[in-house]
């Protein structure tokens, strides 16, 4: 029985990392397209967004710190590896008898600011992300799991939203000031803290689920 509850154990994280893993790729890949919700201008790719710090609160909380700060590492690197490939195959020249490389360039070709953009927000963020909430639960002795969840998502969200606008549109065109960044910032970290909150429940289940509790 007991080596039956490690092998379940060791399914449900890799099946998280799985799922940290294409969360991001998804984010990277479908966030190029602009909705609207509630009349404000977003990225699709904020969907995705909360399943990443969803996913490192719970691996925190049942495997630790250092096993959440290996699924950013690995993700980190998997991403860099994404982007070469995504770069490569952009760059090789297409076959004559294939005339969708301008359509393929532009839905899979972001510029270089946004890919660094995309790239240090969401390492930075994340490993902060592991670091909070590790620090809450230290303070806390374990118990609040709603406090260290929503504290460490929300500061880790602004930090993934700040770096990303600025790093990726400051002064792209004289429009884009560090004022009309800060507009362009506000309303799309309200929809993250919206995010964060309503995930509280699945922060709770997600633990009890890995924990097979």
């Amino acid at each position: 029985m007991a080596w039956d509850a490690k092998k379940k154990l060791a399914f449900k994280t890799d099946f998280l990392l799985g799922l940290f893993v294409t969360s991001l790729i998804l984010a990277n890949l479908l966030g190029t397209k602009i909705t609207t919700l509630f009349g404000i201008r977003v990225s699709v790719g904020i969907f995705f967004m909360p399943i990443l710090f969803l996913v490192t609160d719970v691996v925190a909380e049942v495997h630790g710190k250092e096993k959440a700060r290996n699924f950013v590492m690995v993700t980190t690197i998997l991403l860099v590896f994404l982007f070469f490939m995504m770069w490569l195959s952009i760059a090789l020249p297409p076959n004559e008898t294939w005339g969708n490389q301008e359509a393929y360039a532009n839905i899979f070709g972001g510029s270089l600011r946004i890919v660094a953009a995309s790239l240090i927000a969401f390492a930075v963020s994340q490993l902060h992300d592991v670091w909070n909430f590790d620090f809450w639960k230290r303070k806390t002795h374990g118990k609040f799991l709603w406090l260290r969840n929503n504290v460490s998502t929300m500061v880790s969200q602004l930090i993934d939203t700040v770096l990303f606008m600025f790093i990726a549109f400051y002064q792209v065109t004289p429009k884009f000031t560090v004022g009309f960044i800060i507009t362009l910032i506000i309303p799309y970290y309200l929809f993250k803290i919206g995010f964060a909150l309503v995930d509280t429940p699945l922060c709770y289940l997600g633990v009890k689920w890995l924990r097979g509790k």
